[in-house]
Parts: C-alpha cells; structure tokens; sequence
C-alpha cells in the first residue's frame, strides 16, 4: 500500500478538483496489487466497497484471468464514478487515461 500512495502521489492523483482520484496499482512481479481513492469518492462509496472491488479482481486472478480482473474491478470503480460524480457538459480530464509504468524509485 505504500508503494500504491507514492505512486498516487507522484501522479498527482489528488489534485483534481473533487478529490475522485483512484488508481489500481499492480505489481506483477510479485503478484500484489492496491486500489487506492482519494478523499472525494472514498466519502461516498459504501463502506466495503473497495474490498469488494478487490475480491472481484482477486476471485479473477485466481482463475488465471489476470486482464478480466482488471476490467471488472474498473468498471465497477467507473460505475460508482458515473454514480457519484457524473459527466457535466463543462467537465475536463484532469487525470490522463494512460497507463503509467513508473520507475522503480517513483514506486517503491
């Protein structure tokens, strides 16, 4: 987990203006992973809902699926997003949709 809030920090995740930031952090190589949200969606989600998101993923990776556990547990984080933070006609991306694959020092 602090390799996943270094990280956060180092995207700027938590700069964007209603603190909706969440990042699914994978390290493959030894086969962990984190979803941290920022202060903004994680006052406004269920209280297990990021356990939830990870079960599903996990349950997945489980199965040997690795890439449908990944698109499981973001589409439920987009749906909570879509629920809690809708598209208004003025919004920008604050956040950029690529992956990042950082650098050992930025990760760890």
């Amino acid at each position: 987990m602090e390799g996943a809030k270094k990280a956060f920090t180092t995207l700027r995740m938590e700069r964007t203006a209603e603190r909706n930031g969440v990042l699914v952090y994978l390290i493959p190589s030894v086969r962990e992973f984190a979803i941290l949200g920022d202060s903004g969606i994680n006052a406004k989600v269920p209280e297990h809902f990021w356990e939830d998101v990870r079960d599903v993923m996990q349950d997945q990776f489980r199965k040997g699926a690795v890439a449908q556990g990944i698109c499981d547990g973001i589409l439920l984080i987009g749906e909570k997003l879509k629920t809690y933070f809708p598209y208004q006609k003025d919004d920008t991306n604050e956040l950029p949709d690529d992956l990042s694959y950082g650098s050992d020092s930025a990760t760890e």
